[in-house]
């Protein structure tokens, strides 16, 4: 058996057993792909596929852990790749960073310039996406780190750690009804109060959104949401020309930038938030991975990290 074989199965799985596709991502041949998935079988002598005719379906029983011996084996490989480049190459690399339309928008811009300044020579790239597609990425190592609300802590794999909490904003026009609340009672605007208006705010899988959904129905409302975004500065736009009242995160109100509206808390009614950063469980960090968690939270030192990385990889 071989690396070259290990690569190929570990591949077909995520190409969801899709054989064309797997040989489409190693730049070589479905025939052979398949040729050396049977020859790594007859080697084993076990099958470590379902099969229906020559098609692939999914992983027998054996297959499955067979699988995650596997998924072990290329992450040290590429770990030793990880190593000999930090070695070699201490402050040169890339860095993909896997964010939120929000993070890209309202966090990143506060870290990324000083990271560059201290590592000129490392290339970073943004991929935005939804928080499960994010996860995704950081468990096929496509992102080394991700930066999102949703799904990351839930995400087996993954080592997720806490970089800041945030609450709801209800953005409204000055001369918007709610506007003319004083202080104090617009700190206890309550549910039935939004129900009263049409509502913008975020797509179900981003930004706090299920807690949204979760409270109005524990109360037996209906809200009439008439638009949802992925972006806070879509929704802020619709609410500005007069579409309804939107909920948005706290950190993307800026009352020095957003001057055509106003703000009200609304930590009150959909409680606190955290946004984490998680990288693959069991991973080979260079440096100056380790440098960017602690410039987004201080408290994520490299031996808080690295607590955090052994505690998620748990060898079988």
């Amino acid at each position: 058996m071989n690396l070259q074989q290990f690569r190929f199965v570990r591949e077909t799985i995520r190409r969801n057993f899709n054989l064309t596709e797997a040989a489409r991502t190693l730049y070589t041949s479905q025939p052979g792909v398949s040729k050396a998935i049977i020859e790594f079988e007859d080697e084993l002598g076990l099958k470590i596929f379902e099969r229906h005719g020559k098609r692939i379906k999914g992983l027998t029983k054996p297959g499955h852990a067979v699988a995650q011996v596997i998924d072990r084996i290329m992450r040290e490989v590429d770990n030793l790749k990880k190593v000999s480049d930090e070695f070699a190459r201490r402050d040169e690399g890339g860095l993909v960073i896997g964010c939120t339309h929000a993070q890209a928008r309202y966090i990143l811009p506060k870290v990324i310039p000083a990271f560059r300044e201290r590592f000129p020579k490392v290339r970073v790239s943004l991929a935005e996406g939804s928080p499960p597609t994010l996860a995704q990425m950081v468990l096929h190592e496509q992102a080394d780190v991700a930066i999102a609300t949703e799904t990351l802590a839930l995400t087996p794999g993954l080592a997720a750690m806490p970089v800041y909490s945030w609450e709801h904003t209800i953005v409204v026009r000055p001369d918007h009804p709610l506007a003319e609340l004083t202080s104090s009672a617009a700190k206890a605007i309550t549910l039935e109060q939004l129900a009263e208006y049409p509502i913008v705010t975020y797509d179900h899988a981003f930004s706090g959104r299920g807690t949204i959904d979760e409270v109005f129905a524990a109360h037996g409302i209906r809200p009439d949401i008439v638009l949802e975004a992925i972006d806070a500065d879509v929704i802020k736009t619709y609410v500005d020309v007069g579409l309804g009242i939107g909920i948005i995160a706290g950190m993307a109100f800026d009352p020095r930038r957003d001057k055509s509206l106003v703000g009200l808390p609304a930590g009150h009614l959909f409680g606190t938030h955290v946004t984490r950063v998680a990288v693959k469980s069991g991973v080979f960090l260079r440096d100056y991975v380790y440098v960017l968690l602690e410039m987004l939270q201080p408290s994520l030192t490299r031996d808080v990290v690295q607590e955090a990385i052994d505690k998620g990889h748990k060898p079988d």
